[in-house]
Formats: structure tokens, sequence, C-alpha cells
């Protein structure tokens, strides 16, 4: 006979071969266990009690892992951008279904984890792409303890490779000279100018309206990006910080290019007719749209290879220009707030190395600051000083 335990405490029986079985109802679902002895069913009630009043869903701790996060991310939308959006759907897709999507959330415990981790890196990804991973999987499952779907998230305490920066690949001022006379007749010319001496990255740039440059203050304004996603056309959105939307004062070199294009530009509008669609933009196509990135690769590796420069990548350039503004000793603050950064600590963690190569120049300087000057002693201060270095007769006092 069944042995009643009360509102919402369950039931507790011996069945007639002598085993016992516990039974719960949680959130409408019922649970049951069945064990040798009362105790272990005990035991099972207490559990499943305490996990209730936790805020544990029962009928939730079914779900799949692969289940979930298509619900996760399908609740997603309405929080994420357009791009992020995609970004973890593939990163759910290629990495983390495959793997462990059959897992019920329930189950999934952080060994498990850091095994889908290592397994990732013996494939052949790289350190970056499972760092990638584990932010996604770890937001998730963050909001599935908030779901109450389990009581704790198995990403926490995980250990993660650790991420070694790709050695940066910079032009040095000679080199820059080189690129940008190669660049000389490229209707890019004055993309790699501003690029170069601004450090903006392509999205930025491609962003840019004339309505953004002040002629007269000799400045440009960015205060939006394009943005592209696979299988989507592209977009305008705003700097993902308040730093990204930033005011960077240009010089008049990259202003007369500025010009030049301007001149170039009104011929493309020409030629283009009735195909022109207007968007301002400083950087369009040939047609007045926002430029596909391949197209500028594709151009930017032509001009490198007739400079006679090491094939780089085109956000290289952006590294270039951090390089050569610290190197020539613009405050770290100041190269900060022309990057977009949104403290000058990103800037010194992605950069510092550059003050270890100026290392020998701050020797040299302190060296000169502190080196000794013989000078003339007056007479005076010689007898003073001879006076003070006689050793002292007995018994005498100073």
């Amino acid at each position: 006979m069944a042995k009643r335990r009360g509102r919402n405490e369950g039931t507790l029986y011996q069945r007639p071969n002598g085993r016992w079985r516990a039974q719960v109802c949680i959130d409408g679902s019922r649970a049951s266990f069945t064990a040798d002895s009362k105790v272990e069913c005990q035991a099972w009630l207490r559990k499943m009690l305490d996990q209730a009043r936790q805020g544990w869903n029962y009928a939730g701790g079914k779900m799949t892992l692969g289940e979930y996060l298509h619900v996760w991310l399908e609740n997603s939308r309405a929080s994420l951008g357009l791009k992020t959006q995609d970004h973890y759907r593939r990163t759910v897709e290629k990495h983390i279904l495959p793997h462990i999507g059959n897992i019920r959330l329930k189950d999934l415990r952080l060994e498990r984890v850091e095994r889908l981790y290592a397994s990732l890196l013996k494939a052949g990804s790289g350190v970056r792409t499972v760092r990638i991973v584990h932010a996604v999987l770890h937001r998730s499952l963050e909001k599935a303890v908030r779901y109450g779907l389990i009581l704790r998230n198995p990403t926490d305490g995980v250990a993660l490779p650790q991420y070694r920066h790709a050695e940066m690949m910079v032009l040095d001022e000679t080199q820059v000279s080189q690129l940008l006379v190669a660049a000389k007749g490229s209707r890019h010319e004055a993309l790699y100018h501003l690029a170069v001496t601004t450090g903006m990255r392509m999205g930025e740039l491609f962003g840019l309206r004339w309505s953004d440059l002040h002629w007269v203050s000799g400045r440009i304004y960015v205060r939006r990006q394009v943005q592209y996603v696979p299988g989507h056309v592209w977009s305008f959105v705003e700097p993902k910080t308040r730093a990204g939307r930033r005011t960077i004062k240009l010089g008049e070199g990259v202003l007369q290019a500025l010009r030049e294009h301007l001149e170039r530009q009104q011929g493309e509008r020409i030629s283009a007719g009735i195909r022109w669609v207007e968007h301002d933009l400083i950087f369009p196509s040939k047609s007045g749209t926002p430029i596909d990135p391949s197209n500028l690769r594709l151009d930017f590796t032509r001009v490198l290879r007739q400079a006679g420069l090491p094939k780089i990548r085109f956000h290289d350039l952006r590294h270039t220009a951090a390089s050569l503004m610290l190197n020539h000793g613009i405050p770290v603050i100041v190269v900060s707030k022309i990057l977009g950064h949104s403290k000058p600590s990103i800037t010194m963690d992605i950069y510092g190395h550059l003050y270890n190569e100026m290392q020998d120049e701050a020797a040299q300087l302190m060296d000169e600051l502190v080196t000794p000057i013989c000078t003339q002693l007056h007479p005076k201060n010689e007898s003073l000083l001879e006076k003070q270095a006689q050793p002292l007769g007995v018994g005498a006092k100073r």
C-alpha cells in the first residue's frame, strides 16, 4: 500500500516483490524511482524535492542539449544583431551539435565539456575557435540555469586552452611610402591612405559618408560600419561600443588624397548613370553601393605585389597605424581614442610588445640623463672635502 508523505512530498511504498518505489510530481510531470531499500528511495525523494525547490524544471531536464540550443537560438534573436545570430548558429551547428548535441541537459558534466574542447583541438580547430565555442556554450547554459532546466552551469570552471596572439605583420615608414606610391592610380588609393594613417577598420571605412567629413576642421566622424552576413544583404550598423563612435583629426596629406578621390568619384557617378545608387558613401563600389570586401582584398594584394612588399592582411594596416603612432611617441591614450578602443588598457594588451622594442631608446635616454659630468670645484669646497676626508685623532669628536 502506498504511503503518502503529505502535500508535494511524493509517495513511497513497497512493491509485492519486496523492492521499494518512490514517486513525485513536479510541474505536472510524474517521476518515479525503484530501489532495493527504503533508504535509497527516501534519498532520491529528498534530492528531487530539493531540486524542485531550487527551481529545477523536471520536464525541461529531459531535453537534449541540441533541442535546447535550437530553442535558445530562437529566443535570443530579439536581443542579438544579425551577424551575431549567424555566428552563434554556425558555431552551434558545426562544433557543438555533432559532438554533444544528443546528451541530455541534466547529464552534461564539466568533464564532458573539457573532452569536447580537447577533441576539437585534436581535430585541428584553433584555440580561438575553441574559446568561441566555450563562449557560446557558456552563455546558452547560463540561460538554461535561469530557465530552471539545470541547477548549475556545467561549463563553470572549465580549463580553456591559452590563446596566443599571432605575430603581427606591420609595415615600417619606408614600406608605407612604397605602398602608397604603388597605389597611385587605384580607385582605392585614398582608402589605403586613410586606413594607414587612422587605423580604421574595413567596415568603418566602408560606412563613411561625405557628410561625416568636415573639410574646414579636417575632422572625420566614425558613426557607422557596413556589416556583411552570409545569406543576407549588407547593412549599416552602429559601432559596437561608445568608443567606436569617434572623431579623428586628419592631416593635409590624406585630405588632399580625399579631394582627388572625390573628383574621381564624380566621374564614376556620371559614367554609372541610372545604375548609380546614392548612399553618399566616401568609398562605394562603381554603382554607389558598399564595396564587396573580396574585391578590395584582390586590389590590396595587387598593390602589395606591385610595391614589392610582403603579403599582409588588410587589417594589418590598422596594426601598422598603431605601431607608427606608438613608436613615434604619441601617448597610448591618444592612440586608443583614434583606434576606437574602449580603454587604453586594451591598446596596451594588443600593442604592449612595441614598448619592449622601444627599451633601447629608453635606456640610451636614461643613460644620457644621469651620466656624471666632471666639473672644477671651488677652492673652498676642495678644502672642505679634504678636511672631511682626514682621519680623526684619538678621542676626537665629530
